[in-house]
């Protein structure tokens, strides 16, 4: 059966909103209500940092675009509701003037693994670092599968991307399973102070609180864990915003 154009013309306009909702970085798309991912929570965060009350809970919601609103009236901007990249780095300038935008601290403790092969997260560490960790934990030793956590997150196996996908996931920092050509352009650029994203073509992996969760670790570990590092030489290190 031959597609209509509207019918193409539909496809492709969803396709373009699945990829700017997955693993968007800060101030690279509009933000309007209803938009969702970890460009709006950390946009949320520097709304209250600049004296915006509101919840970082990455759902651009009523109560965000309320925010919005009295920040662009504040800055004699035009009061639509929707966030424009330009507005978007204005509010980080306005939380950065106000304090709110101090670097992460520096862990003062790693996480470690405990006798079951299992990681033990820091108690200093921040609650989306808490977060990977228990959901890295959940999948420590599930079998690798080709494909795995892509099409849905409770799978039997996790591969390399997809492992990363649900840990980070669990965290709210990622909407949709990325793969990992994908993760080398998610999030910020460089290493992270808790967590860093390392990257290429063929693989993913991921350093959280000073240890590796990497579908390769099984083989030495009996679980995605491991407190070795590996060479970082032909991989692109990204990191979520703020950690």
């Amino acid at each position: 059966m031959r597609r209509t154009l509207p019918v193409l013309v539909a496809v492709a306009l969803s396709l373009t909103i699945t990829a700017e909702a997955v693993g968007a970085g800060y101030a690279t798309r509009t933000l309007r209500q209803g938009a969702s991912g970890s460009d709006v929570r950390v946009l949320q965060r520097y709304l209250d940092e600049a004296g915006y009350d509101t919840s970082a809970d990455g759902q651009f919601g009523p109560a965000t675009r309320r925010s919005v609103m009295s920040f662009e009236s504040a800055e004699q901007r035009t009061v639509n509701g929707s966030a424009s990249r330009a507005e978007q780095r204005m509010v980080r300038a306005r939380a950065s003037a106000a304090g709110g935008d101090e670097p992460p601290e520096a862990p003062t403790e790693k996480a470690y693994i405990g006798s079951d092969g299992l990681a033990v997260a820091p108690s200093s560490a921040p609650d989306e670092v808490q977060a990977i960790i228990e959901a890295g934990n959940a999948i420590a030793r599930k079998p690798y599968k080709y494909g795995g956590g892509h099409a849905r997150w409770n799978d039997s196996g996790y591969d390399c991307s997809g492992s990363v996908s649900y840990a980070l996931h669990a965290a709210g920092l990622l909407n949709r399973a990325l793969d990992s050509t994908g993760f080398m352009s998610w999030g910020e650029a460089g290493r992270g102070t808790w967590i860093t994203i390392r990257s290429n073509p063929s693989h993913a992996y991921m350093i959280v609180a000073g240890l590796r969760f990497d579908t390769s670790a099984r083989r030495q570990t009996g679980t995605r864990w491991s407190e070795q590092m590996r060479s970082a030489s032909g991989y692109r290190g990204r990191h979520p915003d703020g950690l």
